[in-house]
């Protein structure tokens, strides 16, 4: 078989995926509990999905309705000529754009021509992590959580545009379902932190976590150093705010996401052992 051709039967492919998908996360560093919910949220929709082999390897594809655009997704890629054909396809049935996901951290490979959208980092947490001297952790009170609301919304729009997928008022649309799907109580959702940090007096910055994320995992939806702070070396101590915050909701690992345009922090998080479980890359059509 020279060409691309799509089958009806997935078995044999889905299997290969499943397998692709453990090791990359094991290679991560994921327990096998926390590789098998990731497992979980990467086959979201798989029944939906188009699966085609040349014979030598297999491809995995589908389009769905995104922020008002028809976005391709590639979900598997082992063909060596199956990118051609994968982004045929979604072309083909509507998208204006195809974003790929990488497990693993394995190198982008085919799509290292491709910008990258955003990454999925963990790592496992010191058993007592100590806060560094002069930095005091808080809980941010109910009477500041509207105005830290502001200011997180509009660092997550900005982060979003930066990230090239979406236009301004895409991503506060973006925002407006994220934050209700994540914070329907507030302040007062079940499982979620709100920190200040302080240094020498002042607030240097904020973060959000949420315990309990992933089996073992916090989710740290945010863990924000002022600009005015910024490069004085707070940044590894907000990451170390958040390894101290994990362990406080009985976890033994943190999780977050990045978004791609931002360097800074992913030299940050290279620097600190954090993992790169899935990274998102994007391809125009």
């Amino acid at each position: 078989m020279d060409e691309m051709q799509i089958v009806a039967y997935q078995g044999e492919w889905r299997a290969g995926f499943q397998e692709r998908v453990l090791a990359g996360y094991r290679a991560a560093g994921c327990s096998e509990p926390l590789a098998r919910a990731l497992l979980e949220r990467a086959e979201k929709g798989i029944d939906g999905w188009t699966v085609a082999t040349d014979g030598t390897g297999w491809a995995a594809v589908e389009v769905a309705e995104e922020n008002g655009a028809t976005v391709g997704r590639i979900h598997d890629l082992t063909a060596p000529q199956g990118r051609a054909w994968a982004e045929r396809w979604c072309a083909e049935h509507g998208a204006q754009r195809a974003e790929v996901r990488l497990t693993g951290g394995d190198g982008a490979g085919l799509f290292a021509d491709c910008p990258v959208r955003g990454q999925n980092r963990m790592r496992a947490v010191a058993e007592r992590p100590e806060l560094p001297a002069g930095l005091t952790v808080r809980r941010l009170t109910e009477e500041e959580y509207p105005g830290w609301y502001a200011g997180e919304e509009a660092a997550y729009i900005a982060d979003i545009v930066r990230a090239g997928a979406l236009t301004p008022a895409q991503a506060k649309e973006k925002s407006d379902r994220d934050f209700e799907k994540y914070l329907p109580q507030g302040y007062l959702t079940p499982g979620h932190a709100f920190y200040a940090l302080e240094a020498e007096g002042r607030a240097i910055g904020t973060g959000w976590v949420n315990h309990g994320f992933l089996p073992g995992v916090t989710f740290g939806f945010s863990l924000e150093v002022y600009e005015e702070h910024r490069g004085k070396g707070y940044g590894r101590a907000a990451m170390a705010a958040g390894e101290w915050a994990t362990r406080q909701g009985g976890d033994e690992a943190m999780m977050f996401n990045v978004f791609g345009g931002n360097e800074v922090a992913m030299s940050l998080y290279d620097n600190t052992g954090f993992a790169v479980l899935d990274e998102f890359r994007y391809i125009g059509l």
